[in-house]
């Protein structure tokens, strides 16, 4: 599953900072507006300790982790929706985006330029949210003069996508967004070809300063990342707190040297592994993991897919041919030494195309093409 997260948030907050470390793609940094002109991609590996741990149990010959691929887009400016900043085009970058990572910056440095000139987390999530807004609020409209006439001739597919656009162009002029509007099944399903910007989930990124690292990672610990935490509380979204500058220094030492300079720092993990694991949260998603001499590898489903969409995730044959998944929960096949363990023990399960997957279930997959 190919899932992309477009980083997105005002110049200078530290977009491109974060994406280098994410991905040591290399994006050019500097302190003025733009910097970014074309979106940069990377794909990040995810971070997982019971892939490595599987892989010492069973020392196959090659180990994959499940990967998410990020787009850092071009700082967004107010007017953006109008074309201010080249906006129109970056608004572009984002409709290809499964979610969105707002980095909003929470630190105060006199030597970074700040767009408006002074330091206001609310203040500026409501820039961003706005012209992304606007933006959808221009093409649903656009899509709505496209069907109102049909529709007032009695066209019903024209009749159910108008009265789909009416309630969310009236929901937008309300300044709410797309994913807070209180649509249903079918609406939804008529806009999702429209690829509107706030329909999508936003996970907040507080970038902080070094020294405010490992305390703004607690509520109450930092009064501007509370001012995001508040915000992110009233939309049902999610928040990670992260430093920037740290997380660039992290990704330039060796494996080794990282636990020693996170130690330092009072911080126990990098904050890139938590930007990653609560977009999987946002996102609703899980890892299962195919386990074998030759290869053990994680792959990614959303909660609530079963063991024949698992399957599919892996190759469609595996889908077509679907016959049974041999399952071994995760916790099992640690404690029990491995297949054999867990197999004489009985915990591990013959289960159909129905089954519910559970995160870390160790699953093989019988078929017949």
């Amino acid at each position: 599953m190919a899932l992309r997260c477009g980083i997105v948030g005002l110049p200078n907050v530290g977009k491109s900072t974060i994406f280098n470390a994410l991905t040591a793609a290399g994006a050019e940094m500097a302190n003025y507006p733009f910097c970014t002109i074309e979106p940069n991609q990377g794909v990040v590996a995810v971070p997982d300790p019971r892939l490595q741990a599987l892989t010492d149990l069973i020392q196959p010959r090659q180990t994959v982790p499940t990967t998410m691929e990020f787009l850092d887009i071009a700082g967004l400016v107010k007017g953006a929706s109008q074309g201010e900043g080249l906006g129109n085009q970056f608004l572009g970058h984002i409709r290809q985006v499964d979610a969105v990572a707002h980095v909003v910056r929470c630190f105060e440095d006199d030597d970074i330029i700040h767009v408006h000139n002074r330091v206001d987390p609310t203040s500026d999530i409501q820039v961003i949210e706005t012209e992304l807004m606007l933006a959808d609020l221009d093409a649903v409209r656009r899509r709505l003069d496209g069907v109102a006439k049909k529709a007032r001739s009695g066209e019903k597919e024209a009749a159910r996508q108008a009265a789909a656009f009416e309630k969310v162009v009236a929901g937008l002029d309300g300044g709410v967004p797309v994913r807070r509007q209180d649509l249903t099944a079918d609406e939804r399903q008529v806009l999702r070809e429209l690829f509107l910007l706030t329909a999508k989930p936003v996970l907040y990124v507080c970038n902080v300063a070094e020294a405010d690292a490992a305390t703004a990672l607690e509520p109450g610990g930092h009064p501007l990342v509370d001012q995001v935490r508040a915000v992110a509380a009233a939309e049902g979204a999610e928040v990670a707190v992260l430093c920037g500058a740290i997380e660039a220094e992290i990704a330039e030492l060796k494996e080794d040297e990282k636990a020693a300079f996170l130690d330092d720092l009072g911080l126990t993990e990098p904050g890139l592994n938590r930007l990653i694991r609560t977009a999987y949260r946002l996102l609703g998603l899980l890892t299962f993991f195919t386990a074998g001499p030759k290869e053990v590898r994680a792959w990614t489903v959303h909660r609530g897919d079963t063991a024949y969409d698992a399957a599919g995730a892996i190759h469609t044959d595996f889908q077509k041919g679907f016959i049974r998944a041999e399952v071994i929960a995760y916790r099992d096949m640690m404690d029990l030494g491995g297949e054999q363990g867990a197999r004489e023990k009985g915990r591990l399960r013959l289960e159909g195309r129905d089954y519910p997957v559970a995160d870390g279930d160790v699953m093989h997959f019988r078929f017949n093409v």
